[in-house]
């Protein structure tokens, strides 16, 4: 299994959160971001190290500002672990 820094996972429940709260499938957003499922996956469990043009796309995919899924994680990071 590759590493899942705090950092990461972080990054991956935020985008899942945002997923989840406009009720759109992973796959959906894979397609809308134009990213492969399996990659997005990954991104997901906190697997990937995603670079900033993907960040972007998730973003806009997401209909939010990258700032906004950058604050999401940070505050994700703050908070620990999920319970």
């Amino acid at each position: 299994m590759p590493s899942r820094s705090q950092a990461h996972a972080a990054l991956g429940r935020a985008v899942r959160d945002l997923r989840h709260g406009r009720g759109i499938s992973q796959e959906d957003l894979a397609h809308l971001s134009g990213m492969h499922r399996t990659y997005l996956g990954g991104i997901e469990r906190g697997e990937r190290n995603v670079s900033y043009t993907n960040l972007k796309r998730l973003a806009r995919a997401l209909e939010v500002p990258a700032s906004e899924l950058l604050e999401r994680a940070e505050l994700h990071e703050n908070s620990g672990p999920p319970a």
